[in-house]
């Protein structure tokens, strides 16, 4: 008696013969659960009913052929994947040519050797389970590093929103700048990258990671003291030259943690933005005194955020000014404070920029 045992491998054999059919599911019964088939016809009937690990498809049959067969298999991605073995009584070497470049897996000469059938059957069933293995193995460690790259992602977002809330609290703020700037920046560089005027300079850019590092901008208050971070009169000039040095600060302390962490681009745009916001198209910023395209494409970008909202926002030693006040100060510093092309880029977003700070 036949063994059903639902485990079995499902082999179809096609072939117009019906002597060949007998041999071969008699080989084939101990093994796999077997179909003979007349015709390639019949078989595509079958299909769509039986899923077989293993298709041996005779070569010369009356309709369709073997090789007609195999393109109509392939044709169809239902099917496409169910290995092949063409069955022939022939040994030629363009049929065999033929039948390899169409798909088939292998070529097994009638009539049957019975262990010959049998392990080359075999032979190609190990290596579609062996191959669907390392399918799932590698499903699986795709799987655990997306879920380690989101682990690690989720760390670094609280480490740097906890960063970020303690220098802004020491700054006598509550967060509300540091969401406010990225939401800025954001405007500006969804506007660089539409543009493609610095599409050189922007090539490459994550900007998720960008607007994350953003968060970093001001990093190097931490090492200014809170009677200067807090004061609520104008800055002394000696004051403010302490003030002056949170841009190189913010540098080092992105420095000290470069140090202790692989090669991240994540830092890497945090140290650009923190250490070159402050700089001035003219050179008369801080802390390098770099000038026009010198400064990075990332500092020249983050000081129309930075700048922005300090104007419109309260500080202790100032009251808020309008957005049309803060924008009329922007477009003064044209070509001084501010890189001319960004300037005409900011006017364009200068109304999304007014809705940030309105909401």
């Amino acid at each position: 008696m036949e063994n059903t045992n639902v485990n079995r491998k499902i082999v179809m054999l096609v072939d117009d013969n019906i002597t060949n059919l007998k041999v071969g599911k008699e080989i084939l019964k101990e093994k796999y659960t077997t179909y003979t088939v007349p015709s390639a016809e019949t078989m595509f009937e079958l299909l769509g009913r039986i899923r077989p690990d293993m298709i041996l498809l005779d070569i010369e049959m009356p309709g369709m052929d073997g090789f007609e067969a195999l393109r109509k298999l392939k044709a169809n991605p239902a099917y496409a994947g169910i290995p092949v073995i063409f069955l022939t009584a022939k040994s030629g070497e363009n049929d065999e040519r033929e039948g390899l470049s169409l798909g088939a897996v292998d070529y097994i000469f009638k009539p049957f050797s019975p262990s010959l059938l049998l392990l080359r059957i075999e032979n190609h069933m190990q290596l579609i389970e062996q191959t669907q293995q390392l399918q799932d193995l590698n499903s699986h460690l795709e799987d655990k590093v997306r879920e380690r790259t989101n682990q690690v992602a989720s760390l670094q977002d609280a480490i740097l929103s906890t960063l970020a809330d303690l220098v802004e609290v020491r700054d006598g703020e509550t967060g509300s700048h540091i969401n406010r700037t990225m939401g800025y920046m954001e405007l500006m560089l969804r506007e660089v990258m539409r543009e493609g005027r610095f599409s050189a300079e922007t090539r490459g850019w994550n900007v998720s990671e960008i607007l994350q590092s953003s968060q970093l901008h001001d990093v190097g208050k931490i090492a200014i003291s809170d009677a200067i971070l807090n004061k609520p009169g104008k800055l002394t000039p000696e004051e403010f030259e302490i003030m002056k040095t949170h841009a190189a600060e913010g540098v080092t302390v992105i420095c000290h943690i470069e140090e202790k962490v692989v090669a991240s681009e994540f830092l890497e745009y945090a140290r650009l933005i923190a250490g070159n916001h402050h700089e001035k198209w003219d050179g008369s910023g801080y802390p390098q005194g770099l000038a026009g395209t010198d400064i990075p494409l990332l500092g020249r970008i983050m000081a129309f955020a930075d700048v922005y909202d300090a104007l419109v926002s309260v500080r202790p030693y100032k009251k808020a000014m309008s957005a049309e006040e803060a924008r009329d100060i922007i477009l003064n510093g044209n070509g001084t404070h501010f890189d001319p092309r960004l300037v005409t880029i900011f006017e364009r977003v200068f109304s999304e920029f007014k809705s940030l700070k309105a909401a």
